[in-house]
């Protein structure tokens, strides 16, 4: 047990199979009642001011058949509560950016305060965040982010010519990368990523890497996309 509760196993894996169902799940929250969960606006998936947009602080934690080892990183989720009485009953989207492994239930929410809140009737944001934890309904969607906005890599701190750590966020659709590659510009030849952590790839390697790099990733629906030259010749880490 922890903290007293009996353990819980966890549900099966939520997949990239979309459809009206809703499923059962137990929700919290942490961080700041109206902030976006961890106190670095990051988390386990590795993005960072998820209290920005397009993250906009609806953001959560999702347990081990959600965050799936980070493969669930960017995953999109309506959510919605009818009890207690300050529950809206009526759906809001959260992105998981954070992990969560407090054994309470098959399906279990940390969402942050932000999102927990926007649950709630309007005007009672807090009344709704004093319950703690509360039974919420569930079911994963397609992520659909603002006009205008690009999937982006973010090239890691640490990162040098022998080794390249890439991470990956703000993507349509299955919002999850399950496999990232690399290909150098002139060359045919794909070079595979391994995960590394989160929402986090990388490579090591003897040879040194030069760019420019197109990036091809792929969603756990089977989506492939490649996106040609976006990290330049001479790149450098953090940025």
């Amino acid at each position: 047990s922890a903290h007293g509760i009996a353990k819980v196993p966890p549900g099966p894996n939520i997949t990239a199979e979309y459809g009206d169902k809703w499923l059962d799940a137990k929700s919290t929250w942490y961080g700041k009642p109206t902030g976006a969960g961890p106190k670095d606006t990051g988390g386990a998936c590795g993005y960072k001011d998820v209290d920005k947009a397009p993250f906009n602080g609806m953001t959560g934690c999702g347990n081990t058949p959600i965050f799936k080892d980070g493969r669930g990183c960017g995953s999109c989720f309506e959510i919605k509560c009818t009890k207690p009485e300050s529950c809206s009953g009526e759906a809001v989207t959260v992105t998981i950016t954070d992990d969560n492994e407090e054994p309470i239930a098959p399906y279990h929410f940390d969402l942050s305060g932000h999102a927990f809140g926007s649950m709630a009737k309007k005007g009672e944001e807090q009344k709704l965040r004093s319950a703690g934890e509360l039974e919420l309904q569930f079911r994963r969607v397609k992520c659909k982010y603002p006009d205008g906005t690009k999937p982006t890599f973010h090239v890691e701190k640490g990162s040098n010519p022998n080794y390249l750590a890439i991470l990956v966020k703000y993507v349509d659709g299955d919002g999850d990368v399950v496999a990232v590659d690399i290909k150098e510009k002139g060359k045919d030849k794909w070079i595979e990523l391994k995960e590394s952590w989160g929402a986090v790839w990388r490579i090591d390697t003897p040879d040194k890497l030069t760019g420019p790099f197109t990036v091809r990733y792929t969603t756990e629906g089977g989506t492939k996309s490649e996106v040609e030259d976006v990290i330049p010749e001479g790149w450098k880490a953090d940025t």
